[in-house]
């Protein structure tokens, strides 16, 4: 295998080796529920599994791709959607420990964002690229010309009334909380694309998340001058990107 990639998620911890050439899984991936607590040694434990299960050798590049902005050398200092003593844990030292070998750790979004302009639909757009994963959260992802810009944390835009961050409004689990129609739920995400436009002025938007695999079913009610497509990697970005930045880092 060229890498491995692991993505640690609120709800599933998931990893697989991959082909850097073709920017896929070389074999099927492996699912493990994140723990419900999620506390440092908890998922480390399972990360490192997920290296025993696929005998992953000491010589491949590994990377994991988790929910926070990533600072190599520095403590986390927010956690949204794992359990709190990740607060003030250098993660990269604490995964290379657990797993016995040196572990390369990126923003899930940035992760999301780097295998799109790699191998998917990033990658024929030059200029600002943003890549936008909905899911529990809205990560976000920035990428100029080819070059991944790490840590944006664009989902904690301002957007509600009363102060409330756009991912608790315009995610994918905002959508489903609310019961909102495909329509309703896209006028929003057009509010925020808005914000984003106004800020940023991107070259166009790449929508990623579960929830792209049915762009079609709101694509049609975002409102915005920039162009917008739909990922090409779905729920493979995270671990494709953690692959491959790990290999970038080697």
């Amino acid at each position: 295998m060229d890498a491995f990639g692991i993505d640690i998620g609120g709800s599933g911890i998931k990893g697989a080796p991959v082909d850097l050439e073709r920017g896929r899984f070389a074999a099927e991936r492996l699912r493990t529920p994140t723990p419900e607590e999620s506390t440092p040694e908890a998922v480390s434990q399972i990360v490192s599994q997920l290296l025993d299960h696929f005998e992953v050798d000491a010589s491949v590049p590994v990377g994991v791709a988790f929910p926070a902005p990533v600072h190599p050398g520095r403590p986390i200092g927010f956690m949204a959607n794992l359990d709190q003593s990740w607060v003030g844990v250098d993660i990269t030292a604490k995964l290379s420990e657990a797993c016995r070998r040196p572990v390369h750790v990126v923003n899930d979004a940035d992760a999301a964002g780097l295998a799109e302009s790699l191998y998917g639909e990033a990658r024929r757009h030059r200029g600002l690229v943003v890549t936008v994963t909905l899911g529990t959260g809205i990560g976000t992802a920035l990428v100029m010309d080819g070059v991944l810009v790490p840590n944006s944390e664009l989902g904690h835009l301002t957007m509600g009334k009363h102060g409330e961050d756009a991912e608790r409004l315009a995610a994918d689990s905002a959508r489903q909380r609310e019961d909102l129609s495909w329509k309703k739920w896209g006028k929003r995400l057009t509010k925020y694309l808005r914000l984003l436009e106004f800020y940023l002025s991107p070259e166009a938007f790449v929508i990623g998340g579960g929830v792209s695999k049915r762009h079609e079913k709101f694509f049609p009610y975002l409102e915005v001058e920039t162009p917008v497509y739909p990922a090409t990697l779905l729920n493979d970005a995270g671990i494709v990107g953690a692959a491959a930045f790990a290999a970038s880092r080697r």
